[in-house]
């Protein structure tokens, strides 16, 4: 039996899956993660290199490396690329202005074909600073036409409005993740 065998059992006896969190710096990607695990998300510093956290969630561990956003840690991506069940883009709801920069990263990953068939979850973060549902509904109409969202075609996509300070939809992000890997990897679970 080969490794790759013996190591895709493994992920399936162990119900594990892999979690690419990505997106430009200062989107809140790891104070997503803090608020998963139930942590302080009121003292956050960047994240210079990566990070790795398990959450438990619907009988799966989910392990989600968080990978700095940085200008010159970008090039370095592609080194975490092997073995992702599903990336999380995470878009800053309060840098709209930086939407083509983001655009142009989130393109670079996914022409990645080690990423191909990855689920791909968007999740609009800081929505708490938006105090009306017209103000989010134009956040998301803009988020979604930039990115070209519709335009994906190798990797199931959902895009969901989220609050890394209050908590937000990220159940609900979370559910879906879980669910869209289970469809592709876990079938007979």
């Amino acid at each position: 039996m080969g490794l790759l065998s013996t190591l895709r059992k493994q992920k399936l006896k162990d119900k594990e899956i892999r979690l690419l969190m990505l997106g430009l710096d200062n989107a809140g990607k790891t104070s997503i993660v803090k608020r998963l695990l139930g942590e302080n998300v009121h003292e956050v510093s960047p994240t210079l290199g990566f990070n790795i956290k398990s959450v438990s969630y619907d009988r799966y561990t989910l392990n989600i490396w968080d990978v700095g956003g940085q200008a010159s840690l970008r090039p370095f991506w592609r080194n975490y690329f092997e073995k992702t069940d599903a990336i999380i883009w995470v878009v800053d709801a309060s840098a709209l202005d930086r939407l083509h920069d983001c655009k142009s990263e989130l393109d670079k990953v996914l022409d990645e074909d080690r990423l191909t068939g990855a689920g791909l979850l968007i999740l609009v973060n800081k929505i708490d600073i938006l105090q009306s549902t017209k103000l989010r509904e134009q956040v998301l109409h803009i988020v979604t036409d930039t990115l070209q969202i519709t335009a994906i075609k190798n990797h199931n996509c959902n895009v969901v409005l989220c609050s890394a300070y209050t908590g937000e939809n990220l159940t609900e992000a979370l559910s879906w993740t879980t669910t869209e890997v289970k469809k592709r990897l876990y079938m007979f679970d």
